[in-house]
C-alpha cells in the first residue's frame, strides 16, 4: 500500500499522461503497474516511512537492489527494461515538480536483451494464406469475410483490432483509410484495388447489411467479429499449408512491412503507414530483411 502522498503523485502523473493524449489506456495501466511495483519495493526496502521526500534521495544501490529483486522474481530483461523506462519517466516528472535531482534514477542502465525479430510470411506464403481462408469455411460469406480481413492486414499493414474496428459506412472502401491506432495516433493508409474488391465481395455475400456505425466485419450472429475467430481461421489454414505457428494475424502486418521494404520502400514512409511513433521500431524490419538475405546466401553457398 503506497503512502497517500506517493499514491496521489502517481495518480496525478497518470492523469498527466492521459491529458497528453499520446498513450493508450493499456499503456497507462502498464505504467501504473510498473511504477506501483517500484514504489512498493522502495517502501519495503526503506521502511513504511518512504514517501516523496525519500524519493529524492534514491541512489544507484537502491536501483540495483530493485532491479535484482525484479530479476529474482522472474522478470525478463525485456520486461525490466520497460519497467525501468516507466520509473524513469515518473521520476523525471516528479523531479521537475518537486525540484530535486533524479540523476541516480535516470542514470540506471537497462539490462541488455536480444530483441525478437518479427516473423513475416514469404510473399507466396501470405498469398497462399489468403487463398486458403477464402475456401475453407462452409459458408461462402464467412470465407469471403476471413479473406477480406487478411487482405486488409497484408495489403494495408493494419493491426487486427484496426481492421475489425472499421464500420459499415466505410463501404465501399475509399482510396485512403483514416486509421486511429495505438495511443489514438491517426494515420492514412492507401487502399489497394485488391483490398477494395475483397471487402466488396464479402459485403455482397454477407447476410447483414453494411450500416453506418455498425461493425463492417460481422460474426455469424451479426455482432462484431471476434479476433479469435480470425486467428482460428489462420490456424486451420497454416496447418493445411504447412506453415509455422508464427503465421498469425499480426504476421500479416509484419509481412506487409517486410515485403514493402524489400521492394525498395522508404523506411520513413513505412513508419507512417504502420503508425509507429518511433523510427527505431520500424528499423527492426531492416534486420529482418538482412536476416532473410543471409539465409538465402547460406543456402546458395553452403559451408563445407
Amino acid at each position: 500500500m503506497l503512502t497517500p502522498g506517493l499514491g496521489a503523485a502517481l495518480a496525478e502523473w497518470l492523469s498527466h499522461l492521459r491529458a497528453l493524449g499520446g498513450a493508450s489506456e493499456n499503456t497507462i495501466e502498464a505504467y501504473r503497474a510498473d511504477v506501483s511495483s517500484f514504489l512498493g519495493f522502495m517502501q519495503t526496502h526503506h521502511g513504511e516511512g518512504f514517501g516523496i521526500a525519500r524519493l529524492a534521495t534514491l541512489g544507484q544501490s537502491d536501483m540495483r537492489a530493485w532491479m535484482a529483486h525484479e530479476r529474482g522474481r522472474g522478470l525478463s530483461a525485456r520486461s525490466l527494461a520497460r519497467a525501468l523506462s516507466s520509473v524513469k519517466s515518473f521520476s523525471r516528472w516528479m523531479a521537475d515538480r518537486e525540484g530535486f535531482d533524479a540523476s541516480h534514477v535516470l542514470m540506471a542502465r537497462a539490462p541488455k536483451y536480444q530483441r525478437k525479430l518479427p516473423r513475416p510470411l514469404s510473399e507466396d506464403g501470405a498469398r497462399a494464406m489468403i487463398d486458403q481462408v477464402d475456401t475453407q469455411a462452409a459458408e461462402p460469406w464467412v470465407a469471403a469475410r476471413d479473406a477480406a480481413v487478411l487482405t486488409l492486414l497484408y495489403g494495408g499493414g493494419l493491426r487486427i483490432s484496426e481492421a475489425l474496428g472499421l464500420t459499415g459506412d466505410l463501404h465501399p472502401l475509399p482510396d485512403v483509410l483514416r486509421i486511429r491506432g495505438k495511443g489514438d495516433k491517426e494515420r492514412l493508409v492507401p487502399v489497394l484495388p485488391v483490398t477494395r474488391d475483397a471487402v466488396a465481395e464479402y459485403v455482397r455475400l454477407c447476410p447483414y447489411p453494411a450500416e453506418p456505425g455498425q461493425p463492417l466485419f460481422r460474426g455469424k450472429r451479426g455482432g462484431a467479429l471476434n479476433p479469435r475467430l480470425v486467428s482460428r481461421a489462420m490456424e486451420q489454414a497454416r496447418t493445411a499449408l504447412g506453415l509455422p505457428a508464427t503465421a498469425t494475424p499480426h504476421a500479416m502486418r509484419h509481412s506487409f512491412a517486410t515485403h514493402l521494404l524489400a521492394a525498395g520502400g522508404d523506411l520513413r514512409a513505412i513508419q507512417e503507414l504502420l503508425g509507429h511513433a518511433s523510427l527505431a521500431t520500424t528499423q527492426i524490419y531492416t534486420a529482418v530483411d538482412a536476416a532473410r538475405l543471409m539465409d538465402v546466401y547460406d543456402k546458395a553457398h553452403p559451408r563445407a
